[in-house]
């Protein structure tokens, strides 16, 4: 109800457990974080946002939060950004923050944001939750197309391991406070700078969420061109990115560039065999059907051996293109995962 009237006055966040799949008392569990939230705030329970995180199917003990928040609203600083996004981590090895900086009018506006991802990381933002904060004076319905234009860009781009879970949240809030007149259209030439400034947080926030990815020792760019549409480009993206193939031949420092022509068919979209064009690290190890003539894998792989790898892949169909962003899959990933609940 508080997404759909568009007004929110506290958020709660809680990690550890997911609340998710438990049922009635989940539900009652959220009722009263929002009841005690509300009561420290000065607002109504529906304007209270819940978030959780963590295991799923154990049921919530909202006590441990109702308990806590009085004194948690004593403890509230604009500047605790970082301990804010150190309360939310579950597998996260940093807490992870994003700034910038913006002008409306003659004004001057700040973008914040935090998120906690590891693992469980697939597009719809899975097991991740994000919060960017605005002091800009921008009305909910406009906040609402911003998001969802940029987040298919950045957020729904990247994946750790393929897996989608139950508790993903974005959220952006306008406090208002900068004080320059209200922002009431999307199409307001006045947020040109806003929108570049907010996509780069977004993605700020997505990359260090892949870069964080659980047991990962790389970050890996995919970009797809040639595609029939950036739709179809995003998926061709995401086979690569969620082979477990690709990623161990990564983790390992494998130039193994035929594994990729293998995500790329299993795809299911397009591809002109006779025209695709496969680039690591910007050499180009395969095009016109098949192996570049003289081809001489020392170099690519020497490139497979940093800590950030860029792949590019051309189908040859169309214009469409995307990015997608990943991580290596290490056997660290399963001793943190073998190991979670315990």
């Amino acid at each position: 109800m508080v997404v759909a009237e568009g007004r929110g006055r506290a958020l709660v966040v809680n990690s550890g457990n997911a609340n998710a799949f438990t049922g009635r008392a989940g539900v009652s569990a959220v009722h009263s974080i929002a009841t005690a939230a509300a009561a420290v705030v000065g607002c109504t329970p529906k304007e209270v946002l819940i978030a959780s995180t963590g295991t799923i199917g154990f049921p919530l003990d909202d006590t441990r939060i109702t308990i806590a928040l009085p004194d948690l609203g004593t403890q509230m600083s604009e500047y605790a950004w970082s301990e804010a996004a150190r309360a939310i981590m579950t597998t996260d090895t940093y807490p992870k923050v994003a700034t910038r900086r913006a002008m409306i009018d003659n004004t001057r506006v700040k973008l914040n944001g935090i998120a906690k991802g590891s693992g469980m990381i697939a597009p719809d933002m899975a097991t991740m939750l994000g919060f960017v904060f605005t002091d800009a004076t921008i009305v909910a319905p406009v906040l609402h197309d911003l998001l969802g234009r940029e987040v298919e860009r950045t957020f729904n781009c990247i994946t750790v391991d393929g897996d989608t879970s139950t508790s993903d949240t974005l959220l952006l809030f306008a406090t208002g406070q900068a004080g320059h007149a209200a922002v009431t259209s999307v199409g307001d030439p006045r947020l040109t700078e806003f929108r570049t400034r907010l996509n780069e947080v977004l993605r700020d926030l997505a990359h260090q969420v892949v870069k964080d990815g659980e047991g990962a020792s790389r970050f890996v760019t995919i970009m797809v061109s040639g595609a029939a549409s950036f739709g179809a480009a995003r998926r061709i993206g995401f086979a690569i990115a969620h082979s477990p193939l690709v990623k161990t031949a990564i983790a390992g420092g494998d130039a193994n560039w035929g594994r990729i022509v293998m995500a790329v068919g299993k795809s299911g979209e397009k591809a002109d065999r006779d025209r695709l064009r496969i680039c690591i690290g910007g050499i180009v190890v395969a095009e016109n059907g098949g192996p570049v003539a003289g081809y001489d894998e020392a170099p690519v792989a020497a490139h497979m051996q940093g800590r950030h790898i860029v792949i590019e892949v051309d189908v040859g169909i169309g214009r469409g293109k995307s990015t997608v962003w990943t991580c290596d899959m290490t056997h660290a990933y399963i001793d943190i995962n073998s190991s979670y609940r315990t």
